[in-house]
């Protein structure tokens, strides 16, 4: 079984951050993106947007790296 490689964390980091900040700007109008990078928000944003294309169009591949493993104990008769 192949493992998430620091590109595929790295992306997906970057999609958590995007979407914690789409909630508050959702929820309480404050964009934390551009209140800590200022002038270069932009930048971040379309770092986030090449994020989200990377997950969608290998979506399907990282679904395959990550696969359930479950607990030793549940696999042994009982």
């Amino acid at each position: 079984m192949k493992t998430l490689n620091a590109l595929d964390w790295t992306a997906l980091v970057l999609l958590i951050i995007g979407g914690i900040n789409w909630g508050l700007i959702g929820f309480f109008g404050f964009d934390l993106v551009a209140a800590i990078f200022g002038t270069v928000a932009p930048f971040v944003y379309a770092i986030v947007g090449l994020a989200a294309l990377y997950v969608a169009f290998l979506s399907p591949s990282l679904a395959r790296k990550v696969q359930y493993r479950p607990h030793r104990a549940a696999q042994q008769p009982i």
